[in-house]
């Protein structure tokens, strides 16, 4: 590499990516947003099913492990689909089955965990993107103040 390439890769000032790549990988985002909605569905109908199981497994850790592992990927993804909502309660779920004690408490009050799954559902089917849609307001505000309530996650 001569000294000049070198001076350039160390140059952080310098744009990584020209206009014309972000251009590019926006035009890509775009084109693929319509099945981001099939990718969210996909994955919430994995969360319903991750749900079942450990119901069937009554609310075992390992169940509870699957679980948080699709709320994490929601959790990640939610704004990359155009649902920053679903970022925001899948956090929520995430805080409340995180720890030892979140997960005893899931165990004692089922309904906490199973609301938060809900909440996503109904978020996805009825198009409620973020919190200033009056109903995903009133959701995440009950769902986020019943679980820091319990004391049982780590903020």
């Amino acid at each position: 590499m001569s000294k000049q390439a070198v001076r350039r890769s160390l140059d952080l000032k310098a744009p990584v990516f020209d206009e014309g790549a972000v251009a590019r990988a926006t035009a890509a985002l775009e084109a693929m947003s319509d099945t981001f909605q099939d990718w969210l569905n996909a994955d919430v109908i994995r969360l319903q099913a991750a749900r079942l199981a450990a119901e069937a497994a009554n609310w075992s850790d390992e169940a509870l492990e699957q679980v948080m592992a699709i709320a994490h990927d929601l959790k990640g993804l939610g704004g990359s689909y155009d649902f920053p909502i679903v970022t925001q309660i899948a956090a929520s779920l995430c805080r409340l089955i995180e720890t030892p004690a979140g997960k005893a408490a899931a165990r004692a009050d089922i309904t906490l965990f199973g609301a938060h799954v809900d909440a996503l559902r109904a978020a996805i089917r009825n198009g409620i993107k973020n919190d200033a849609h009056p109903v995903g307001r009133a959701l995440l505000s009950a769902l986020e103040a019943r679980v820091e309530a319990l004391g049982v996650a780590p903020r």
